[in-house]
């Protein structure tokens, strides 16, 4: 604190290194510390008092160099709770905050497929203090919906990949073995009516294997939309619907309780936690070699070393063996990547899945 003594004409710095008054003084700057003798005490006021008014004007530099972060942080996830995006969300936000120093507060904004919790994101102040999870589905919307609130390419900062996970192709367990899969499709091609499959919406992710699936496998199948995983696996385990495509994550509460098993995962190889489940490469299904995947963004005009300071906090948090045990059970492969390489992901998948709508022959909405 500065105190400017008008009578003596001398001024004291409490809080500082030094306090002294007449007949002289120390002058903290910002890198050195000026002795002042009492021939300068008018040179010495005028300082004094541009700094006390620099002090109380919003925004000014002494305040900007606080250190980040100074207060929690809010990270949205646009999906409802428990689902695996908001599963990964809380195991590595509970770790970035060890790491920041402060805490990292999960704030589900379920809606518009996962459009509504991200444009919040996005118009929310650009100081690192709202960050936002994204996935799969928030690179194939600009394909699907002709008018979006945001530009996720131009309007949000990458920050880093979190991990990838294979999709899973579930049952009922009453109809099916695990991996039984040319069973499912021996029952398809010879139903009176196609087999209905869940999807969680026109384009999401789960609608898109559905039908490169169908595409491949050369079968008839009914897309039946529903607002997510959860209620898509409750028709499914009831034998309601035939199948649904989503993420080993969504599925496990089912698959531990015997209600659902899997046929097929996603991908090139299979994956440890499902060692008894054919991958779509060993099917003959080279065009499902895909998975979900989740990333972690800001605002796009954050400072880069705000950037800088979450990407390092992310990183460490993936690299986390509490986290990574967490995780591990739901097939998600975690990975971290720079900021500009996770610009530069996004960006690819955009336009790899604008191709796969397009060869779907789905319409934007």
């Amino acid at each position: 604190m500065i105190v400017i003594d008008l009578d003596s004409k001398v001024l004291s710095f409490t809080g500082l290194r030094n306090t002294r008054t007449a007949p002289w003084c120390w002058w903290v700057g910002p890198t050195n510390i000026e002795r002042t003798t009492a021939m300068d005490r008018r040179s010495l006021l005028q300082k004094g008092g541009a700094a006390s008014a620099a002090m109380l004007l919003p925004g000014a530099s002494l305040w900007a160099q606080a250190p980040y972060p100074d207060r929690p942080i809010k990270l949205i996830v646009p999906w409802s709770a428990g689902g695996s995006t908001d599963v990964l969300a809380r195991a590595v936000g509970q770790s970035m905050a060890d790491g920041l120093g402060k805490p990292v507060v999960i704030d589900n904004r379920p809606g518009a497929a996962g459009r509504l919790g991200v444009d919040a994101m996005v118009k929310s102040a650009a100081d690192g203090y709202t960050l936002a999870i994204i996935e799969l589905a928030h690179a194939i919307a600009p394909s699907i919906y002709q008018k979006m609130p945001y530009d996720i390419m131009n309007d949000s900062a990458a920050i880093s990949t979190l991990g990838v996970s294979p999709l899973v192709l579930v049952v009922d367990a009453q109809k099916y073995q695990a991996g039984q899969h040319q069973k499912f499709v021996a029952d398809a091609k010879k139903a009176a009516e196609p087999l209905s499959i869940a999807t969680s919406g026109t384009g999401s992710i789960s609608h898109l294997a559905a039908g490169l699936y169908a595409k491949e496998a050369k079968l008839e199948l009914q897309m039946i939309p529903y607002k997510g995983s959860a209620p898509a696996l409750t028709d499914v385990a009831a034998g309601v619907l035939s199948g649904h495509f989503c993420t080993l994550a969504s599925a496990s509460s089912l698959f531990s309780a015997g209600k659902i098993v899997p046929l097929m995962v996603t991908g090139n190889r299979r994956v440890p936690q499902l060692a008894n489940v054919p991958s779509a490469s060993e099917l003959g299904l080279n065009t499902m070699d895909f998975g979900q995947w989740w990333a972690l963004v800001a605002p796009v005009k954050v400072p880069k070393p705000i950037i800088t300071a979450l990407h390092k906090a992310t990183a460490t948090a993936l690299a986390d063996k509490q986290v990574q045990s967490r995780i591990s059970s739901l097939a998600i492969q975690l990975g971290s990547c720079s900021p500009d390489e996770a610009q530069a992901f996004i960006r690819a998948e955009a336009i790899k899945w604008a191709k796969v709508v397009n060869s779907l022959g789905i319409k934007p909405e």
